[in-house]
Formats: C-alpha cells, sequence, structure tokens
C-alpha cells in the first residue's frame, strides 16, 4: 500500500467517525431545541454532559449549531479522502488550501474545548470524537504536504510530528483533568 492511500484511508475513516459524530450531536441539539428538558444519551453526569454543552451559547457560533460546521467540514475531508484514495494527486495549492481549513478548525476546537471546559463546565462526548477526529486530520495533510513542502520531511521521517500531535492532545487532555478532577 502506498504512502498516499494509507494517508487518505486515515483521512476517510476520521472523516466518516466526525460525520456520525457530528450527525448524532446535531440530532440532540434539535432534541434540545424542541424539549429542553429531555434526556440525551450523551449526558453521562454533570462532567459528561452534552446539555450543559449544547444549551450554552458557544455551541451556535455563527447563528447555528456548531454540528452543521463539523458535518460540512468533515463530508469535505471525506470527499478529500475518497480523491486521493482514487489515486488522483491532489496539487499543491488545493492542499495547502485543505491544511490550512483543518488548522481552522484545530483552532476552532482548541477554542471550544477550552470554552466547554472553563465557562460551561462540561464534556461533551461528541466534541471528544471530533476533536481527536480533527487532530488526526492536521497530522494526515502535514503528512500529506511533506511532498510540496519539502523542510516539512524531516519532522515528518523520525515521528516528530505525530509526537508533536499527541502531545498536543494530551495537553488538552491534561487541562481538562486538572479542571474536573
Amino acid at each position: 500500500m502506498t504512502k498516499q492511500l494509507k494517508l487518505f484511508g486515515w483521512l476517510a475513516a476520521v472523516s466518516a467517525v466526525g460525520i456520525v459524530a457530528s450527525f448524532w450531536q446535531l440530532l440532540e441539539k434539535l432534541a434540545l431545541l424542541e424539549n429542553k428538558d429531555v434526556a440525551l444519551s450523551c449526558n453521562l453526569n454533570d462532567v459528561f454532559s452534552c446539555s450543559s454543552v449544547l444549551n450554552a451559547s458557544q455551541s451556535s457560533v455563527f447563528g447555528f449549531p456548531n454540528p452543521i460546521i463539523g458535518l460540512v467540514m468533515f463530508t469535505f475531508f471525506l470527499s478529500v479522502a475518497i480523491f486521493g484514495l482514487s489515486g488522483a494527486k491532489i496539487v499543491k495549492r488545493l492542499a495547502l488550501t485543505i491544511q490550512g481549513l483543518a488548522l481552522f478548525m484545530l483552532g476552532f476546537t482548541l477554542w471550544l474545548f477550552y470554552e466547554n471546559t472553563y465557562s460551561t463546565k462540561a464534556i461533551c462526548l461528541f466534541c471528544l470524537f471530533n476533536g481527536t477526529a480533527v487532530v488526526i486530520i492536521n497530522a494526515v495533510m502535514l503528512r500529506h504536504n511533506t511532498v510540496y513542502i519539502p523542510k516539512l520531511k524531516r519532522l515528518t521521517t523520525k515521528g516528530a510530528d505525530l509526537f508533536g500531535w499527541s502531545l498536543l492532545w494530551l495537553a488538552v487532555a491534561f487541562a481538562m483533568l486538572l479542571k474536573f478532577a
């Protein structure tokens, strides 16, 4: 299996996870809009409380539910993955644009995690799946883009990029743990 097929296989898998998590989260948000007292399937306790997160003002940053952004973006990334899995070459400008969108999603996700943890004081399980998918999408695109930015090759050859992405996600988990411990 070539490097491109492996990378786009990962991109397809995590994009599909993101689509499912975003769709389920959107269904939960719609259920809450219909009945504010509904018991959501993702409410486990006071900390893991989708209701708290989905009722917060941050859950509709642009005036519509955030899961819609997830559905659109993960569908886009899945389309890119299918394109790559078909053997097509993604040109430099498009590849760097995809990386930029992935980085935007990462920044948005990190901001939402901060807001959920420190303002809303709750964690959404679907957000954890989506956040993990966003980190992996960034890692995949960074590795793919070594073709266009040769200096990245040194970073990816010894796995420093994967260490960095893992460290970022562990730092997020640690920050959440400190808040709720």
